[in-house]
């Protein structure tokens, strides 16, 4: 298996356009998310920069662009805000431990083979996560938006502090902020494939604050500050005995977001571009690129919708478009570095408020009400949850609760296919012959007839069809239309055949092949039944239920016309 992401030439000019393109839009977006994140702009371009460069040489996904995003930004300012409380000499050490944590088990997840799972997640679920997350880098960038530090808490911090938040406001930063926000919402549409917006919004709100505010007797506009041009300095792993468990904890919450983000990404990148995504393959690119740009100080990132979809339009085909970028920003951090140091903080929460504005599922939130009140609960729940609790909690409960449902329509939907057949008005496909030898067996053969796939929650109508009837002599259990037998289901069954084994009725098994007969087996059930009981053709069994009654009952039949009748042999 080839290690890297395939490169080669033959769509140079594309890939530089694309490349250099998505470097622009990377530039404001990488600067905005370090700062929002709490480590600095410096590590939210080194971020860009390496995960960048590293999940497009081993990912799997020819077009996409990686880079810090959102969710990443969200889940790493949590940690970062928690281990700074009990550790301010070393805790950006320990965050970015937590990032190369992330990327280990990033790798993990691509070697067992675990991409095609990461994303079967309901998208009522998926809406109300990334909703949820939306909602957070919209609070998270109040305070700076209003010219102030961020307090401490996470949401529920601002919204305990938005009173002191707006007495307190600074004007002129807020204009900043309005400015910025004004530019993102109106950009020109037909510009975008020029000059992106955020790049736009990023020199003006910069422009108008060296003009207007530079040298005026008022409070200092905050800004980035200098950033050291140069290699980043290399951050060895760092742990501390009270933090283990929630740095490892944060790694997996960490890993599994960007997974499903990364993941989520590929998807759309497959559709525009009609090249296959190699899931796993990704997934231990995402891996290794988050592993080395921790050990480089950078920020955590993912695959990266705007700049995937800026670059695929711009030309970009294959993975040599993401390398351009990252050499494009390692070139504009080693020269122009400097230059950042007059961006207002106001312009780039403006920024992050957009993308948190953008984040959250609009189209989708309109409309779920009208397609199911569950699934609006669903969605409602798991933002709530994201924004006030934990973020793998509303995963997680979300998940559970949308498989509960969907399993309870999916047991609702399988009990119609468990029927108990004693004659032949029954809605079920049968052969005359079928037909007949049930009429004849007058209610002493019992069909117990199962399709379709048997989940545990179908358990529940084979116990309730197969008590419904209780005179018969022969059960014959048909399982010829049944894929899938689940454990739950498949003891069911054997309860069932050993209450009729306990009565004294003789029981045949009709259909069992390959997995759903090893179960059987394993669970014991061969060993109830008689070899010759085992047969894999209905009628066959019909007509062996059929002469057992005959001998059971000491009966003769003998046809007149369409009625059979029995006298004592």
């Amino acid at each position: 298996m080839q290690i890297t992401n395939q490169i080669h030439v033959r769509n140079l000019k594309g890939d530089i356009f694309g490349g250099l393109t998505a470097a622009v839009v990377a530039l404001p977006m990488a600067l905005a998310f370090g700062i929002a994140s709490g480590a600095g702009a410096a590590a939210g371009l080194w971020g860009a920069i390496l995960v960048g460069f590293f999940a497009a040489l081993f990912g799997g996904t020819p077009s996409l662009i990686s880079e810090p995003t959102g969710p990443m930004t969200v889940i790493l300012t949590a940690v970062i805000a928690g281990l700074q409380a009990n550790n301010p000499d070393n805790y950006l050490a320990l965050a970015f431990t937590v990032v190369m944590m992330a990327g280990v088990f990033q790798i993990i997840f691509g070697v067992l083979r675990l991409g095609r799972y990461i994303t079967m997640l309901p998208y009522n679920v998926i809406s109300g996560f990334m909703t949820g997350i939306g909602v957070i880098l919209i609070f998270l960038q109040l305070a700076p938006f209003l010219g102030q530090e961020t307090p401490p808490g996470g949401v529920l911090g601002v919204i305990q502090n938005l009173p002191t938040l707006i007495t307190n406001i600074d004007p002129w930063e807020t204009i900043l902020g309005a400015i910025t926000l004004a530019i993102l919402f109106f950009y020109p549409s037909q510009f975008k494939k020029v000059m992106p917006p955020q790049l736009v919004a990023l020199v003006i709100g910069t422009a108008i604050s060296l003009i207007f505010f530079s040298g005026v007797e008022i409070r200092t506009i905050g800004t980035i500050g200098e950033i050291t041009p140069g290699l980043p300095e290399l951050q060895m792993p760092a742990f501390t005995p009270g933090n283990a468990r929630l740095m490892f904890v944060n790694a997996i919450v960490l890993a599994t977001v960007g997974s499903i983000d990364c993941l989520l990404t590929c998807l759309v990148s497959e559709s525009l571009t009609r090249q296959d995504c190699k899931s796993n393959k990704e997934l231990v690119g995402q891996g290794v690129a988050n592993l080395i740009t921790g050990l480089c100080g950078g920020i955590a990132g993912s695959g990266a919708t705007t700049a995937t979809v800026v670059n695929i339009q711009a030309g970009g085909r294959t993975a040599l478009s993401g390398i351009c970028r990252a050499l494009v920003l390692f070139i504009v951090v080693l020269w122009a570095a400097p230059l950042t140091s007059v961006i207002p903080l106001a312009v780039l929460a403006g920024i992050v408020l957009k993308v948190g504005m953008n984040i959250i599922d609009w189209g989708f939130l309109k409309r779920v009400h009208k397609i199911s009140w569950k699934a609006a609960g669903i969605v409602y729940g798991v933002v709530l949850l994201t924004v006030f609790v934990d973020l793998m909690i509303a995963v997680a409960v979300g998940v559970f609760i949308a498989n509960i449902l969907t399993i309870e329509n999916l047991s609702k939907l399988q009990s119609n296919a468990v029927k108990a057949i004693t004659d032949a008005d029954d809605q079920i496909v049968l052969t005359d012959e079928e037909k007949h030898i049930l009429d004849v067996a007058n209610g002493r053969v019992l069909l117990f007839h199962l399709s379709g796939p048997m989940i545990f929650g179908v358990a529940k109508a084979i116990s309730r069809e197969h008590n419904a009837i209780v005179n018969y002599d022969v059960l014959i259990v048909d399982l010829g239309e049944v894929p899938i037998l689940g454990v739950t289901s498949s003891l069911a069954i054997e309860n069932a055949i050993q209450e009729a084994i306990d009565e004294g009725r003789e029981v045949i098994v009709v259909g069992a092949t390959g997995k759903i007969k090893s179960r059987l087996e394993k669970l014991g059930i061969a060993g109830l039944i008689p070899g010759h009981h085992w047969m894999g053709d209905r009628l066959t069994a019909l007509q062996e239920g059929l002469a057992i009654v005959r001998e059971k009952q000491g009966f003769s039949y003998e046809e007149k016309g369409d009625q059979f009748t029995s006298s004592q042999a």
